[in-house]
């Protein structure tokens, strides 16, 4: 639990607790899985929160949805899963502990329910097959049925049975992306259940709505531009689209966008629609029939298609502001851009050509919002204010503002000590050596 603790950020702290009481409240067993277990024992930054319950999951997510005003972004009647945006964004699953028996391979599965022992052990892989206990009697328990620790500190990709990859055939792209994020190596026996699947051409019944899901996966990883070509050498890209080949798949946008990330301060809380920013580049060289074709293929939803297409014209209006804009103080800047998306900043970033509009960016984000994310709510409520109030955004607001604003105390020199008299120089008179 401690170690827990240290990974997660203020956000993620603050989510985990709000499920942790609700499935307390409901009389629920609560475990911590997935790829939070899997980056927090691998020593990774832990991206999303993953929940799995031995019990009613979708009742206990839409209840803790509604009480908390949380937005519920997916849901799978099938698994019986859901997904919540909170606030931060932080974003969380929730699903059912379960047995998966498909009827075919990429087929629709027969789901029941099952322990946590169960459903670790009919994960894709070990590293993904560890779970640690939150329940009030047993909180704190890791449970790692498969070894996927060992395969973790090997830093190698295991399947948690034979037919892993059989049974559910995306996992041959999961497989790809796993190896380039972590630079991990592929167990023989697992990579001989690769090749096999492959032989019988398994990727070709991976189902639409599961390639979607996977997309989402790599646009949130810093080194999608790397996992696209790898999917790619592994003749699997196609599946999405046979245009995204060569220059068609925008390597150099996709290493422009790691650039640009990578010139994030390290922990800041700046909320991004990655999958806006990767399903530029991804549409961005391919012809009008190509777009379509690849948007059919993998069922991309409208919504996420207009942010994208929106992206360019969004950047475009802010560079203008930014370049004309007369900004004579720190809180001048911040007022401005504090409202405006993070993947518009990455993608000024990426593709604007004016200096002063590179700077602006480079200033706010690497100075100024850091700053400002110093200021806790703490410190708002120690002036009088309550959280949730009017009041209290106003204030908070002034203590930004002040924080950015104020002048840095001069530093002044301490003047180096007086040095000790030189010694007598020279010959010494006679009669100091007496007779």
């Amino acid at each position: 639990m401690f170690m827990l603790d240290s990974h997660l950020n203020g956000e993620q702290s603050k989510a985990l607790a709000v499920v942790r009481q609700a499935a307390e409240q409901a009389n629920t067993s609560l475990f911590l899985t997935g790829g939070a277990m899997r980056d927090m024992m691998g020593g990774f930054p832990i991206r999303d929160l993953d929940f799995t319950v031995e019990g009613p999951a979708l009742k206990l997510a839409k209840s803790l949805a509604q009480k908390n005003a949380i937005e519920i972004l997916q849901i799978d009647e099938t698994r019986k899963c859901a997904e919540l945006r909170f606030p931060g964004p932080v974003t969380v699953s929730i699903g059912m502990a379960r047995q998966e028996r498909p009827s075919k391979s990429g087929g629709k599965p027969q789901v029941s329910p099952a322990t946590i022992h169960e459903d670790l052990r009919g994960r894709d892989f070990t590293i993904n097959a560890i779970a640690l206990s939150l329940g009030r009697a047993s909180r704190g328990l890791l449970l790692d049925p498969t070894n996927g620790l060992g395969d973790l500190s090997r830093k190698e990709l295991r399947a948690t049975s034979n037919y892993a990859l059989y049974d559910d055939p995306v996992r041959l792209f999961r497989l790809i992306r796993l190896r380039v994020r972590f630079g991990f190596t592929v167990d023989e026996r697992t990579m001989s259940q690769y090749q096999n699947a492959r032989d019988a051409r398994l990727e070709t019944r991976i189902q639409a709505e599961s390639l979607e899901h996977e997309l989402r996966q790599i646009a949130s990883d810093p080194l999608a531009g790397d996992i696209l070509q790898a999917l790619s050498d592994e003749n699997l890209l196609y599946l999405i689209s046979p245009a995204l080949t060569g220059p068609k798949l925008n390597s150099a946008g996709f290493q422009k966008l790691l650039k640009a990330r990578q010139s994030l301060p390290f922990g800041l809380n700046l909320p991004i629609n990655s999958y806006a920013l990767f399903l530029f580049l991804l549409l961005e060289k391919l012809a009008p029939k190509e777009r379509a074709q690849l948007v059919k293929a993998v069922k991309l939803p409208k919504a996420e298609i207009e942010a994208a297409n929106k992206l360019e014209s969004k950047a475009s209006k802010v560079e203008k502001e930014l370049a004309t804009a007369k900004l004579t103080k720190p809180s001048a800047l911040y007022a401005l851009l504090s409202k405006v998306p993070g993947e518009v900043l990455l993608f000024l970033l990426m593709r604007s050509s004016q200096r002063l509009v590179l700077d602006r960016v480079k200033n706010y984000l690497q100075k100024y919002l850091p700053a400002a994310q110093e200021v806790t709510e703490q410190d708002v409520i120690e002036k009088g204010a309550e959280p949730g109030t009017p009041k209290f955004a106003k204030l908070h607001l002034q203590l930004i503002n002040a924080r950015l604003d104020a002048r840095p105390k001069k530093v002044v020199p301490e003047e180096p000590p007086t040095p000790p008299p030189p010694p007598p120089s020279g010959r010494r008179s006679i009669s100091s050596f007496g007779r």
